[in-house]
């Protein structure tokens, strides 16, 4: 009787013996992405008005988006994929650092390569973050992966929600050098880290613990790795489209429907708030009917509005983005649980392959549809994405791993 309960009562016993202290991580840890994601999200946010003082264009704008998320992806998989065998709790207040120094460098370079080398310094910062605290979330979580993800993932939606809005409210009316006030954001955030630091310090032992847990759910490893292809071209074809809103939505407003910057930062807002509510859901979700189903819906099911977004009015756009925004966000929880699921005992790698796949795809999308932009128009880029959720068919070819 033993041994079929061994497995199951592991992993919710932490969760009964320590709620409150659990949920209070978790919450630090979505407290600590929102502030991350809102100090990143302000780069994007000034996009109109860096390329108005620079006179750049849109390639340049999308080499930009390129450094940050190159940076930030290329050093991800390596951070988790280190620490998942020589845990160091130092590093995820040191990249804070980074962050801080990379912000504050953005209100005060007058050249566009010292913004490239600010971007890049923030991207330092978010490849040592996602998956130290990916990790945080995931040991406090008392079993409950999908939940203790999403949680941790809405935080960081939260804060690249609000990041446009407090940059439309702080930055576009008095001139870049007010991005400086976000440095305020960025020691507030250094001090949750910190204690986030500590807390994990003190539970390295159950860390070094979860870690030596081995796969029960049967697949062999050219399935588990065919599933990861899979997942990566997922995640290739939602973050592709994302940086189509990310980086160029504002401009798709102010060309097609001639709305103010402040009008377009606020449809931007509401977009991303849409994202933050689908990516909330999604993890309880996959925890209840199954991290599959979750994706395939997710990426699938957001194709017919993708589709129809380039030939809607402005109310319509404002509809379709936030319907686009909530289910196409629901994906990225369920697919990292799920890879998660796949290779037990490498959680650190895990969240920085995706988390860095996340940035990467973002990136390379981000300038390869300035390009286009540049060359066919900035409503082309809508049209040509539209046709990228279509990807989430291969979902079908994802093993279950037999998690609810």
């Amino acid at each position: 009787m033993a041994t079929p309960s061994a497995t199951p009562a592991s992993t919710p016993a932490p969760a009964s013996n320590a709620t409150p202290l659990v949920m209070r991580i978790i919450g630090f840890c979505a407290l600590a992405h929102l502030i991350n994601d809102l100090i990143q999200s302000v780069l994007p946010a000034i996009y109109p008005m860096l390329k108005a003082n620079y006179n750049l264009s849109f390639a340049q704008i999308g080499m930009i988006t390129l450094t940050f998320q190159i940076t930030a992806s290329l050093l991800q998989p390596w951070v988790g994929f280190f620490t998942d065998r020589k845990p160091n709790p130092n590093l995820l207040p040191m990249g804070t650092v980074c962050t801080l120094i990379g912000i504050v460098m953005l209100a005060f370079v007058g050249s566009f390569p010292m913004i490239l080398l600010a971007s890049a310094l923030v991207g330092i910062g978010s490849s040592t973050f996602h998956p130290e605290t990916s990790r945080i979330a995931r040991l406090a979580s008392g079993g409950r992966f999908g939940l203790a993800q999403s949680t941790f993932q809405v935080g960081g939606n939260t804060g690249s929600a609000l990041g446009p809005l407090l940059a439309a409210a702080i930055v576009i009316p008095f001139g870049q050098t007010h991005v400086a006030w976000f440095g305020v954001a960025a020691l507030f955030f250094l001090g949750v880290t910190l204690m986030l630091r500590r807390w994990y310090t003190e539970h390295l032992n159950q860390a070094k613990a979860r870690k030596a847990v081995q796969a029960t759910h049967g697949i062999s490893r050219g399935r588990v790795v065919a599933a990861l292809v899979v997942l990566g071209l997922l995640v290739f074809s939602k973050y592709f489209y994302m940086a189509s809103f990310t980086s160029y939505f504002t401009f798709y407003l102010i060309e097609k429907f001639g709305v103010s910057v402040a009008s377009s930062q606020l449809h931007l807002f509401l977009f991303l708030g849409a994202v933050a509510a689908g990516t909330f859901f999604g993890g309880p979700i996959g925890d209840r009917i199954g991290r599959k189903a979750v994706i395939w819906f997710s990426i699938l099911g957001v194709a017919p509005f993708t589709l129809a977004l380039p030939y809607a009015d402005l109310f319509w756009t404002t509809v379709l983005s936030v319907v686009i925004g909530f289910i196409l966000a629901s994906a990225f929880s369920a697919i990292v649980v799920y890879a998660q699921e796949l290779v037990p005992g490498s959680v650190g790698m895990i969240a920085g392959i995706f988390f860095g796949l996340m940035f990467g795809f973002g990136g390379i999308g981000a300038a390869l549809l300035g390009y286009v932009a540049d060359l066919r128009g900035i409503e082309y880029v809508y049209g040509l994405c539209s046709f990228l959720p279509l990807f989430g068919v291969l979902a079908i070819l994802l093993p279950s791993t037999g998690k609810r």
